[in-house]
């Protein structure tokens, strides 16, 4: 494929923006070459500026369960950009989104907007804080929850993929309170909270990491979890921004059965605008000013643009019980086909999949944490990567990062997929 054009754009933007791109995640640096520039989308696909088709398993890094331009999405967009794009003041529509995330999700009895995923961790870590009024924290080596400063340690994503676990200007201060532990060790986790549970606020999970690739959390682990915090007087937090009406309709706590005290939400719930949100029981959110003391705030804090999205994304997730079994299957169909073909061209590798979210790890063994993330073979993952985009597949540029299926896609789009990933990995080999 030739990408002249992206490669002028590119050249622009890094004269204009630090690296070319607005977020590290969007850089080609942990695969070699330059960043493709996206003209439009639509449905499944998305298409350059030098006008070559790609099938799209990024999906906007997650929001677009539906696709790209579903109907009921863009006839909202157009309704609401018609009374207008921001008010600073309280609308109906911020409600009704609000009831739909209380009634889906099993944790969230009242529910805060915001813009982003990050926003959203940051001000339930607060939350937390000031609701148990103890300072410590515990996170999960390769869980990423943003670019909160006391939680970018050991982080997964780009963090992870640029090498720079412990950012430049996060200072010992921010991270003095942060304990970070080994994902899926209930051992290390119960040494911990023995050690220090009278001090710590809360304990934050992704329950279905997606930022050190997709790694569900096991099922003990998820269980310690809820025991040993609640023994502790510890908030578990979820950080269901990725897995959030992405795993399950209620997301990984409604697919797992373990119910936390705080869960933060973004992605899907915007429909592909900004947007974030943290929820949890009544008498926890309540502490947020102005109903309590907790600060936090945001102009553009559900912004009706983004409200609209989410409201019809949620009805077409929520209005037809095939949804989550079709993804199932679409997602399935696509596990099933890379692992034979990495099978029939014995490349050490093997596919992690829950619900719509799975990851091609190059790796022989299960990826349970950081440490078995990091064993993969990222020179091999960046070869698969360049040969699937050259074969039209746009596929997440770092091994530490989930795949997603969207609606969108039908059997063919996976079945060239898979055929495309014969081809490469056949090259591989």
């Amino acid at each position: 494929m030739q990408r002249v054009k992206s490669d002028a754009a590119f050249s622009r933007a890094c004269g204009l923006i630090p690296g070319g791109v607005n977020s590290p995640a969007r850089a080609f640096g942990a695969v070699g070459g330059r960043p493709v520039f996206i003209e439009r989308a639509d449905g499944a696909y998305l298409f350059d500026v030098d006008g070559n088709r790609y099938v799209d398993y990024i999906g906007s890094w997650g929001p677009m369960i539906l696709g790209h331009r579903h109907p009921a999405v863009i006839a909202a967009l157009e309704a609401a950009l018609a009374r207008g794009t921001s008010y600073g003041a309280p609308t109906e529509a911020e409600s009704e989104l609000a009831e739909l995330i209380v009634d889906i999700v099993p944790s969230v009895e009242k529910v805060r907007l915001v813009n982003s995923g990050t926003e959203a961790t940051m001000s339930a870590i607060r939350l937390a804080r000031g609701y148990t009024g103890r300072d410590r924290i515990v996170k999960f080596a390769g869980d990423y929850h943003g670019h909160v400063d006391s939680l970018l340690v050991a982080a997964g994503s780009s963090a992870a993929t640029l090498g720079v676990p412990n950012s430049p200007g996060v200072t010992a201060g921010t991270t003095r309170d942060t304990i970070v532990l080994a994902y899926n060790d209930v051992a290390c986790l119960t040494d911990a909270m023995s050690t220090h549970g009278d001090e710590i606020a809360a304990v934050i999970v992704e329950p279905v990491a997606g930022n050190m690739g997709c790694v569900p959390a096991s099922g003990e682990f998820l269980a310690a979890l809820r025991d040993i915090t609640r023994q502790h007087s510890a908030l578990l937090i979820f950080d269901e921004v990725m897995s959030g009406f992405r795993v399950a309709l209620g997301g990984a706590q409604h697919r797992f059965g373990v119910t936390p005290d705080l869960t933060t939400l973004g992605k899907i719930i915007g429909g592909g605008l900004p947007v974030g949100a943290y929820g949890g029981r009544t008498e926890i959110m309540d502490h947020v000013l102005p109903a309590g003391k907790v600060f936090q705030a945001g102009t553009l804090s559900g912004n009706p643009l983004a409200v609209a999205a989410g409201i019809a994304t949620l009805e077409q997730l929520r209005g037809d019980e095939q949804v989550y079994k079709r993804l199932e299957s679409l997602a399935a169909r696509l596990a099933d086909g890379l692992v034979e073909q990495a099978e029939r061209h014995n490349v050490p590798a093997r596919v992690q999949r829950v619900g719509s979210m799975l990851t091609l790890f190059f790796h022989e063994g299960a990826v349970t944490d950081w440490d078995s993330a990091a064993a993969c073979d990222t020179d091999r993952f960046a070869a698969f990567f360049r040969g699937m985009l050259d074969r039209g597949v746009y596929l997440p540029c770092s091994q530490f990062e989930a795949l997603f299926v969207s609606l969108a896609h039908s059997e063919a789009d996976i079945d060239a997929t898979i055929a495309a990933a014969g081809e490469v990995l056949g090259e591989l080999s």
